[in-house]
């Protein structure tokens, strides 16, 4: 389980792909890879991946066939900056929210607009992502914990401090740019609950939710 709140940025070395599958080499630098583990989950852009090998800094991950067709790890290269997060553990403080390193689906960064050192990012992302975010809550892009500052049909807007874009890849973004999302597993847990309350074939809305006396 990760939080969400990024510890370092790393840079690709190798990214090898082999067949459907990938190997992909990051120099985890000091502060994550000072006490690298084999067999550690690490969130690369937030997705959970397991160290396969360690030559100082520098951890090699074994990349699955799904993460690379529901990521955007598949267009990393020589040189990509990607955002880093160790498991969190026991003993940790929480400071984001729960973030399983598990991607959901893709978005598209469609805006950003600055306010001084502080910035708004605007992300385009489909229904099915959409339906189960909420204002105020939590999402992770790129394994960042963001909250969500505004809700729309086609797209959700996220807040960014100083902190975060300096400490993050964010400041290198791009408009244009796709991005991993991960829904807050508690909406979902909650979704798929409610869901099963429903009839065979019915649609989750506001007005059979209030049928059902919610």
């Amino acid at each position: 389980m990760f939080t969400g709140l990024i510890e370092a940025i790393g840079v690709v070395r190798r990214a090898a792909p082999a067949g459907k599958q990938m190997a992909l080499h990051v120099d985890l630098g000091p502060t994550v890879g000072r006490d690298a583990q084999l067999g550690d989950s690490i969130a690369v852009n937030g997705v959970c991946l397991t160290v396969r090998r360690l030559q100082g800094s520098c951890a090699e991950f074994d990349v699955s066939g799904e993460s690379l067709a529901r990521t955007t790890l598949k267009s990393l290269k020589p040189g990509s900056k990607v955002n880093l997060e160790r498991a969190m553990s026991a003993q940790g403080r929480f400071g984001g929210h729960i973030v399983q390193g598990h991607i959901d689906g893709l978005g598209t960064l469609a805006e950003i607009r600055k306010d001084g050192d502080f910035a708004t990012f605007r992300i385009t992302a489909s229904s099915e992502l959409l339906t189960q975010m909420v204002a105020k809550g939590s999402v992770a892009v790129d394994g960042i914990s963001l909250t969500v500052a505004a809700l729309d049909a086609g797209s959700f807007e996220a807040a960014l401090i100083p902190t975060t874009l300096q400490e993050t890849t964010w400041h290198l973004s791009r408009v244009g740019d796709p991005v991993n999302i991960e829904i807050d597993i508690l909406v979902k847990v909650i979704r798929r609950q409610v869901e099963q309350l429903l009839p065979a074939g019915a649609e989750l809305t506001v007005e059979k939710l209030r049928s059902l006396g919610f």
